[in-house]
């Protein structure tokens, strides 16, 4: 990818933080996007801790994902970060697509989230 898409993603991505922040009763949904993975973290910017984190690198997933589509394997990490989420006692986040486009894997992890029973 050249610099200057870099740039321009850097650019949205600052212009959405000024508006979006997680808090303990709505924690951020945050999602970050490369060629070949897909990462979700959910964070708690008040205290500056990660509350519940999935992604396609992880070794006990890599089974279940093998063969997949990257777009399913969003929709996949989505549910996992709502399982997890929930088993932490957060059921409503706000989500950040972290200067990406809100189309394919990224809104596959939203809608997966969403199955999952995260509310934003």
């Amino acid at each position: 990818m050249s610099a200057t898409k870099i740039d321009a993603r850097l650019k949205r991505k600052k212009s959405i933080r000024k508006r979006i922040q997680g808090t303990m009763e709505r924690p951020r949904l945050s999602v970050f996007r490369s060629t070949k993975h897909i990462y979700a973290q959910v964070i708690d910017d008040d205290k500056q801790t990660t509350l519940a984190s999935a992604s396609s690198l992880e070794p006990e997933l890599e089974a279940s994902l093998k063969g997949l589509k990257k777009r399913d394997r969003a929709k996949h990490i989505g549910k996992l970060i709502a399982q997890r989420c929930l088993s932490k006692g957060v059921s409503q986040v706000v989500f950040d697509r972290n200067g990406f486009i809100y189309h394919g894997r990224v809104s596959a992890l939203a809608d997966g989230a969403r199955e999952g029973g995260l509310k934003f």
